[in-house]
């Protein structure tokens, strides 16, 4: 086994085992940080297999700009730790259902490719230059739409954590 597989593989396990850990935390900030290490584990991943401009853009905007909003948003919202053990072994349940048809299916179709597909595949390397000449000409209002979602959900946050503090100034707190 080549370096290169080992360190596939151990991140392949890291991002399972964080992802899994996301999912079935009770406390929001933890999961949140779970899902940072996540998706520097993505991150890695990409770069381990030649493309760095994508590794580096999940590290900016994924584990970044994203996480941090959303721990924004859980701070501002205030979310209590509730105990729900009847609903938790119902969503263990379901995930672990969606994860075994997911390993099965991989499987079956691994063992249906012909015999050939064993070959390794040549190294590709992403040239940055090329990769956004791609994205922006092709598509740059789907970039401009997720970017102004962002904004209303940054917007939207903003107001849920101002509206509770006037509440609270009015002593008008809600239960």
């Amino acid at each position: 086994m080549t370096p290169y597989a080992v360190c596939f593989y151990l991140l392949a396990v890291v991002i399972i085992m964080t992802t899994v850990m996301a999912i079935a935390c009770r406390n929001m900030v933890h999961t949140i940080l779970y899902l940072v290490a996540s998706f520097v584990g993505t991150a890695m991943m990409f770069y381990l297999l030649g493309a760095p401009l994508p590794a580096a853009l999940e590290v900016i905007i994924y584990a970044g700009g994203i996480m941090v909003l959303f721990l924004f948003i859980v701070m501002m919202l205030k979310i209590a730790d509730e105990k729900r053990s009847g609903q938790r072994a119902g969503r263990f349940a379901l995930a672990g259902m969606f994860g075994s048809i997911a390993y099965l299916s991989a499987c079956v179709l691994l063992h249906l490719l012909p015999g050939d597909a064993g070959v390794a595949m040549k190294a590709a390397f992403a040239e940055p230059a090329r990769y956004g000449a791609f994205v922006f000409h092709r598509h740059w209002l789907s970039i401009e739409v997720i970017s102004l979602l962002l904004l209303v959900v940054l917007i939207g946050a903003l107001l849920l954590g101002i509206g509770d503090r006037l509440n609270r100034r009015n002593g008008k707190e809600e239960s």
